[in-house]
């Protein structure tokens, strides 16, 4: 498994992953994000990104109110800034969204630790199942998303996922995440 939480790997990926490394450090983005234990997650780090991918930034934040502060001091005269507060699965959730040259940013703050984060959990399930299904199904992925479909939705319909996608990759997700964990004791 990528280790997610140093964004070096993104240094040799494929062309968009490089690109977002450099975006990432020229806007000192980690950095500026560095308190909030910022984590990349998304299409971009399982390089599934499309050409209208954005980068899924995690946050993990105690008072809501600085994280919102410092997040609008950091980007707040960004192209398209814009920042809310929303409920999202229960769950009081800040969303900020911004341009940084050219590419769309979304950095996205909870009370929950980022590896404890569902954008995370998904991710950590979609890795898994590229590297056991391989390069076809990749293809097929980016194919589906290119016609419009969400992440989680094209893996259900390439693996034959019946119901909800976002649920049962969860639950895999999490599977995954307290195995690795339990690995590491």
């Amino acid at each position: 498994m990528t280790d997610f939480t140093d964004i070096t790997y993104l240094k040799t990926g494929s062309e968009i992953q490089r690109r977002a490394y450099k975006i990432l450090t020229i806007h000192r983005i980690p950095e500026l994000l560095e308190c909030y234990t910022p984590l990349l997650a998304g299409t971009v780090p399982i390089d599934i990104a499309v050409e209208k991918s954005d980068l899924d930034i995690l946050c993990f934040w105690e008072h809501k109110a600085d994280f919102m502060n410092s997040v609008e001091g950091s980007f707040g005269k960004y192209p398209g800034f814009d920042i809310r507060n929303i409920r999202k699965g229960g769950k009081d959730t800040v969303i900020a969204n911004f341009v940084a040259d050219g590419f769309p940013v979304e950095i996205f703050g909870q009370n929950i630790p980022v590896t404890e984060q569902e954008a995370y959990i998904h991710m950590i399930a979609e890795e898994a199942l590229l590297r056991e299904k391989g390069e076809e199904f990749c293809r097929n992925v980016k194919k589906l998303k290119r016609e419009g479909y969400k992440t989680e939705p094209a893996f259900g319909i390439l693996l034959g996922i019946t119901g909800d996608p976002y649920s049962t990759l969860l639950a895999y997700g999490r599977k995954m995440v307290n195995t690795e964990n339990k690995n590491t004791k």
